[in-house]
């Protein structure tokens, strides 16, 4: 078994029990964003989440054995994405990317901000004229060291 079919199992038992990420990241105790990243195969959970996760979905020991192992990170088939809602991303950085830059390194210096140190929130914005996707990121600032 591969942690890609892991993943798949996931996703069918998700649908088939008709949970959403924020259910079952509640009974796993952490945001839905970072569960969600977990069982997308992009984070590492621990022995207790785990267990949590392959008893809400059913998932045999193997499966959550690979869940407690560290992931290949970077899921996307392609260097330019092709789904319209993550090519959106891959388009924002490309027109703002330079603007994060020069902005992060006026107010913080040369250095990067954390994947690692970063908590995401994503919520829906209710607007008359259509409702709104609102994402806050934050990451540790990490500067660049002189040696």
């Amino acid at each position: 078994m591969t942690r890609a079919e892991v993943t798949e199992m996931i996703i069918v038992a998700k649908r088939n029990k008709k949970l959403s990420y924020a259910e079952i990241a509640e009974r796993v105790g952490c945001s839905k964003e970072w569960t969600t990243a977990a069982l997308l195969g992009q984070m590492t959970l621990n022995e207790k989440q785990s267990a949590i996760v392959g008893e809400i979905l059913s998932l045999p020991a193997e499966a959550t054995a690979l869940l407690q192992e560290v992931p290949y990170k970077g899921s996307l088939p392609t260097a330019v994405p092709s789904d319209p809602l993550i090519y959106r991303f891959y388009e924002l950085v490309n027109v703002y990317g330079t603007t994060f830059k020069a902005l992060i390194h006026e107010e913080f210096g040369d250095g990067i901000m954390s994947a690692i140190d970063f908590s995401m929130d994503l919520q829906r914005e209710v607007d008359p004229k259509g409702d709104r996707v609102r994402i806050v990121m934050s990451g540790k600032f990490l500067p660049y060291k002189v040696y």
